[in-house]
């Protein structure tokens, strides 16, 4: 094992120690070649996060040989990749809108799967971020309950830029609330087990508040090339 490999070994042991059991540690390879994620792989990771369509599937067909792994779409989902998400993405954290919900179980239906999906949510006002107001999914969750092809698991939260750590830490915090108020309605097919919220310099505020899905990319990998 090379200096390189070890370092990233010993990182992700360290980090995997600190964790809680409920925590499912996502490791967000976005820009990172292949043989990176091997090396992640080998240290024990078996779930990685992509933004970009395009260049996952490429990863996807260079490392096909590891079967156990799960990738995540982490990054905004655009209608006409749609289909391509649904195809090879058996999590999609970065549902955003009622349309886009519509028409991933639209194609669910057709292709005949199930992906796992959650509700990406802007708990404060941030014209940087893509999702769901909170008074605008309180609004939509009638008609998110009837995307019966989607397995619907919770939310996703990233708080706004600029943001303290007590600040940081309440966006978390009421995302969570957020989850316990929607679990406590009748639902048939909404489910709230998951909560994706934190990433490298905020995951333990976001653990602390309940995070059970973080993605952490710098944290495991370093800095990334531009």
């Amino acid at each position: 094992m090379t200096d390189l490999q070890n370092s990233m070994a010993n990182r992700i042991d360290q980090i995997r120690s600190t964790l809680p059991d409920r925590v499912r540690l996502i490791a967000v390879s976005k820009t990172v070649g292949s043989e990176r994620i091997r090396e992640a792989y080998r240290a024990g990771i078996r779930d990685f996060g992509e933004s970009r369509i395009p260049e996952s599937l490429q990863k996807q067909e260079e490392l096909k040989d590891l079967t156990d792994i799960t990738w995540h779409l982490i990054g905004h989902l655009q209608s006409n990749k749609a289909k391509k998400a649904i195809a090879n993405f058996p999590w999609i954290h970065s549902v955003d809108s009622l349309k886009l919900a519509q028409q991933l179980n639209e194609l669910a239906e057709n292709l005949e799967t199930k992906p796992k999906i959650c509700l990406q949510v802007k708990i404060v006002p941030d014209p940087q971020k893509f999702g769901w107001s909170v008074p605008e999914l309180l609004n939509d969750l009638p008609v998110l309950d009837r995307c019966d092809r989607l397995d619907i698991q919770g939310l996703m939260c990233i708080p706004p830029l600029g943001l303290n750590s007590e600040q940081t830490y309440e966006v978390f915090q009421q995302t969570a609330e957020l989850a316990d108020k929607i679990k406590q309605q009748d639902w048939s097919n909404l489910q709230m087990h998951h909560l994706s919220m934190g990433m490298s310099a905020d995951y333990p505020l976001a653990i602390q508040a309940g995070a059970t899905l973080i993605r952490l990319g710098t944290t495991l990998f370093g800095q990334r090339n531009p």
